[in-house]
This record gives structure tokens, C-alpha cells and sequence, in this order.
């Protein structure tokens, strides 16, 4: 069975796609089979891997208001080990459409587990919110990657993310764990970046992986060329490290179940009422 991943932080400009796209090429390298599903309405991680998002016809919106199979939206082989279920904009409207419907929180995970047993890794590119998209993504997944950015205000909103993981395994998904949080955008030049690396670290502990991105030119080019940045630059400082995160995911051990609860809401202090996953986004 492939382990399913979302990407999430309700913060924009962390660089959850980035990591999405760059992180699901590097282990396809590693000879793994990996799907990205893109479930932001930006669509970035399609056009991200080369993928035209203005001319599909189909994408996992029609999946998502059962109007489509995964066999009419999926798209195999982008690049070698790498297919992806893409998105454009019309996504934006399932957020309206999916308030009245039944099992609405479910619809992602509908049609990602049966597929899930032909990969290896199944990575879901998030919207930078708490709404009803990144609930079933989070619903649909074994376990979710945190990218946090090294600027100030680093934090900001963690705390609700955290609540909301919490609330979604108390009543969706028992099994939801965190696989890693990912420190992104280091510029060592600066004081800030050491200092945010080690207050996330403190925060966070043994569960932020050793592996920091740094802030790249390369690695920011690379989604205007379509290209994950190790097929763009593979000499790049942006691509030794995402195939240096890769190995670590790879080898990489979950935060337990059981630990989400006592390690992060009490680190946090997280105050907030007890109430559904509904009111929680």
C-alpha cells in the first residue's frame, strides 16, 4: 500500500508546492512510484511538472463532484516514476458546491485508496487554508509534511493546523500522523534564519527533519520553465537538497499516533473549544 501524503501548512508562500513538486521528482529517482495529486486551486504543482493546466479538459475537480474516473484525469509519466492527478481553477468552485453534499469531507479519499496500491508514494499539494479541500486531503492521507518557512512569524497559525490535525483523527482519521516538518526559504546570511531554525527545532524537536531548504534563484526558476529543479538545474544547491530530503523521507519515522496529541498541543498550548472538524475549518 502507498503511503499517502499531504503537504500542508494554512500559511501561503511556505513552499508546500515547491516541496510537493521538487520532493515527489527526487524519490521517483530513487526509483519509486510516485503520484502527485493536486488538489490547490492554484494549480502550481500542474504547471509545476509541465502540465498546461488552462488546456485540461478534465481535472480533479470533476473527480472530487463525481463526474469523473481516475483513468480520465490521470496523467502517467510526466517524468520518469511520476504521474499526477492536475487541477485548474474550476476547483475553486468545489469549495461552494461541496457545502450540502453528503460525506462531503470524503470525497478525495474516495478514489485515492483504491489507486494508492500502484505507487509508492502519493503526495497531495494542499490549498494554503483550513478549508474543505485541505480537510479531505488531510482525511485521505496516512500522515502529513509541515513546510515552515525561516522568516518571522514563522509560526503563525501552526497552532490551529495543529488543532485541526488533532480534531480530524479524533473523529475522520484515527491513523493521521505527522511525518516531518520541513524547515524552508534558510538564508543563513541573516540572524533571523538561524534564530527561527531554532525555535522551530525547540518547538517541534525530533520531528523536523535534518534536511533545511535553502532560498535558491535556481529553485525558483525552475516552476516557470516547468520543470521540478532537479530536472531544471540537477546541480543546483535547490536540487541536492530535496534528493537529500528524499533519502531522509525514505528513511524517515513517523511521529506516532498517540504522540500528536501530548507532544504538539502541548507544546503549543492550544486553547481553543473543543467542536467538529467543521467548525475547526
Amino acid at each position: 500500500m502507498g503511503k499517502i501524503i499531504s503537504v500542508c501548512n494554512q500559511k501561503g508562500g511556505t513552499g508546500k508546492t515547491t516541496t510537493t513538486v521538487n520532493l515527489s521528482t527526487a524519490i521517483a529517482e530513487f526509483g519509486k512510484r510516485v503520484l502527485i495529486i493536486d488538489a490547490d486551486p492554484q494549480g502550481n504543482a500542474t504547471s509545476g511538472v509541465g502540465v498546461n493546466k488552462n488546456e485540461l479538459e478534465i481535472s480533479v475537480y470533476e473527480l472530487i463532484i463525481n463526474k469523473a474516473s481516475v483513468k480520465d484525469v490521470l496523467i502517467k509519466n510526466v517524468y520518469p516514476g511520476l504521474d499526477i492527478i492536475p487541477c485548474n481553477i474550476n476547483l475553486t468552485g468545489a469549495e461552494i458546491e461541496l457545502v450540502g453534499a453528503l460525506s462531503r469531507e470524503t470525497r478525495l479519499k474516495k478514489f485515492v485508496a483504491p489507486i494508492a496500491p500502484e505507487y509508492d508514494y502519493v503526495f497531495i499539494d494542499s490549498p494554503p487554508s483550513l478549508g474543505l479541500l485541505t480537510l479531505n486531503a488531510l482525511v485521505a492521507s496516512d500522515s502529513v509534511i509541515i513546510p515552515i518557512q525561516c522568516e518571522f512569524y514563522a509560526l503563525e497559525g501552526v497552532s490551529q493546523l495543529m488543532n485541526t490535525l488533532n480534531l480530524i483523527r479524533d473523529s475522520l482519521n484515527p491513523g493521521l500522523s505527522i511525518e516531518g516538518v520541513l524547515l524552508t526559504m534558510a538564508d543563513y546570511r541573516t540572524n533571523l534564519t538561524t534564530e527561527v531554525i531554532n525555535e522551530i527545532r525547540g518547538y517541534f524537536k525530533e520531528k523536523v527533519y535534518k534536511t533545511v531548504i535553502p532560498r535558491n534563484i535556481r529553485l525558483s526558476e525552475a516552476p516557470s520553465h516547468g520543470k521540478p529543479i532537479t530536472i531544471y538545474d540537477g546541480a543546483s544547491i535547490g536540487s541536492r537538497k530535496y534528493r537529500e530530503l528524499a533519502v531522509e523521507i525514505l528513511n524517515w519515522q513517523p511521529l506516532e499516533h498517540n504522540q500528536l496529541r501530548t507532544n504538539v498541543l502541548g507544546d503549543f498550548g492550544a486553547s481553543g473549544e473543543a467542536g467538529s472538524v467543521e467548525q475547526a475549518v
